[in-house]
């Protein structure tokens, strides 16, 4: 598939909530059960490192940075999402979304992009690890997704070029 990957606008939201939907139905992508509003997700991420990938006009994958913490010490901590629509999977995709939110994030300072996977998306974390994440922690039910304790798998980023 041929792609090509943009800066994300607000006029993209409806395309990039409708995979973010997807992610959710999925049960292994978030424990977030509901897309929230525009203004809720754009509070919530980095205005950088707000990427699309698109093929023929529409959006396949999106990838955003949040801040971990709103200490300062932390202000080069980001955790990264990277969310490829079911039709688009397994083309490349996810990989240079998050190789080009990893070089944007670098631009903007950030030393550390961490995740959290569950267990059982082996192809986020084979992802992640492709692109120099490292698996640093098992969480222990961590928090309930559907009334069910999940676990997560904790991975981190260190920049080489950053701090």
């Amino acid at each position: 598939m041929s792609f090509h990957i943009d800066a994300m606008t607000p006029a993209d939201w409806e395309q990039v909530r409708t995979i973010y939907l997807e992610g959710i139905a999925s049960g292994q992508a978030t424990f977030e059960v509901e897309a929230p509003s525009w203004d809720a997700w754009d509070a919530g991420h980095h205005p950088f490192a707000r990427l699309v990938g698109r093929a023929d006009g529409k959006i396949v994958g999106w990838a955003a940075l949040s801040p971990v913490s709103r200490r300062r010490c932390y202000a080069g901590v980001a955790e990264v999402s990277i969310y490829v629509g079911a039709a688009s999977r397994g083309q490349g995709i996810g990989r240079q979304l998050l190789l080009a939110a990893i070089a944007e994030s670098e631009q903007h300072g950030i030393w550390m992009l961490q995740g959290a996977t569950f267990p059982e998306n082996e192809a986020s974390r084979r992802l992640q690890r492709s692109c120099g994440f490292r698996e640093i922690g098992h969480r222990e039910r961590i928090a309930q997704l559907q009334g069910v304790w999940r676990d997560t798998i904790l991975t981190e980023r260190r920049s080489r070029v950053v701090g």
